[in-house]
């Protein structure tokens, strides 16, 4: 009699797990039309590939990566930019770690961390889902500056170079993921319109946006609030369908850049206070100084999570004096002619009128000397690096 009451308990338990995981996993919501509904997700048993360890990668010596993502003009073309990305390559260290770290640090436990690090309940199991990832992924490919340690009660993670230890399982993970990193992090939901929405986000470095600005919008009105040119006529269209096919198998990276007219790597201030943020870059301070004008890029990885099916953005900030850039041969001519380039749309988005005076009379100072030195390339295809 004991056998089979245990059996019944062990029965009965075993469906309620299963009951249990498929729910948080699976979410159904019905539609009238009797098509499969939007909002769901069948986990996918996919795990991307091991990366190897960075080749002699140095938190003192291994240098940013120089992406440079402009072209020359005089055509200047609105896309989507998107790349295929090697599963070795999803998350980029180098010897700037500490300083994005600190930042980070004093951002994410300061006044306004409820503020850059976000998620609402439905979104949890996919920022649960990222650290665990990048985690996995870190002690791979940078063993030099992160191990796991084991108790009894959970798995963690270690950064070397601090002696931090963060839990993988927290309430809060996306904000230990951010840390991490030199990357802010945002996980993109689909709802039931088929649309996908911001729903988790850790942004400590966003510059020119703030999240709680941002929180809940579709992709659409991420970017319509933002007035991002030829959205609707050139990206909505084909951005929405690109989100809607991808796969956990195959990770994407894109490339974007702006000029910021301060020195300030997380806020720019010069477009305002990140508290009362009511101008944009456009209405920054006139005329800096070359000194203080800085060439921003973002590097964006985007892959979707087999376990939960959201979209993670990983965004990294490249963010370096135009006086340092330009000593590089053909950066100064291939940029000022990349921003002649820009139509109206793109120059007021982007603030040109703001510094153009100063920065490209500043270039082409630079290119000329660079073609009287033989420092030119001839070659106008080498993009975007």
């Amino acid at each position: 009699m004991f056998e089979y009451l245990l059996l019944a308990v062990i029965t009965i338990g075993t469906a309620l797990l299963y009951i249990v995981r498929f729910r948080r996993n699976k979410h159904i919501i019905t539609r009238s039309d009797g098509k499969k509904p939007f909002g769901t997700w069948t986990p996918v048993d996919f795990q991307a590939p091991i990366p190897p360890a960075y080749p002699n990668w140095s938190i003192e010596t291994t240098n940013p990566l120089p992406y440079r993502p402009f072209k020359y003009g005089p055509d200047y073309f609105v896309t989507m930019g998107i790349r295929h990305l090697h599963w070795d390559d999803w998350i980029e260290l180098d010897n700037q770690w500490i300083r994005y770290h600190n930042i980070k640090l004093a951002r994410l436990f300061g006044e306004r961390a409820s503020r850059l690090c976000m998620t609402v309940p439905e979104a949890y199991d996919a920022a649960l889902e990222t650290m665990e990832l990048v985690s996995e992924y870190l002690v791979c490919r940078y063993p030099s500056l992160f191990q796991f340690e084991y108790s009894a009660t959970q798995k963690q993670i270690q950064i070397k170079a601090t002696g931090e230890v963060y839990p993988i399982h927290s309430d809060d993970p996306l904000k230990y993921a951010a840390l991490l990193i030199q990357d802010d992090l945002a996980l993109m939901i689909e709802g039931v319109d088929g649309q996908y929405y911001l729903k988790a986000g850790a942004i400590p470095l966003p510059g020119f946006w703030r999240l709680e600005d941002k929180f809940n919008m579709s992709l659409t009105e991420i970017h319509t609030s933002g007035n991002v040119p030829q959205f609707r006529e050139k990206l909505q269209e084909g951005m929405e369908r690109f989100f809607q096919k991808m796969t956990p198998e195959k990770p994407f990276v894109r490339y974007n850049y702006s000029i910021q007219t301060d020195g300030e790597l997380a806020w720019s201030s010069s477009i305002g206070s990140e508290e009362t943020f009511g101008r944009g870059r456009k209405d920054a301070r006139t005329n800096p100084c070359i000194e203080n004008i800085h060439f921003r890029s973002e590097r964006q990885a985007l892959r979707r999570l087999p376990r939960s099916g959201a979209i993670l953005f990983t965004v990294r900030t490249y963010f370096l004096p135009i006086i340092d850039i330009s000593q590089e041969p053909s950066v100064p001519g291939r940029l000022a002619s990349a921003l002649r380039s820009w139509p109206d749309e793109v120059v007021r988005h982007k603030g040109r009128k703001v510094y153009e005076d100063v920065l490209l009379k500043y270039l082409d100072e630079k290119h000329a000397e660079q073609c009287a030195n033989g420092r030119e390339s001839t070659n106008l295809n080498a993009y975007p690096f």
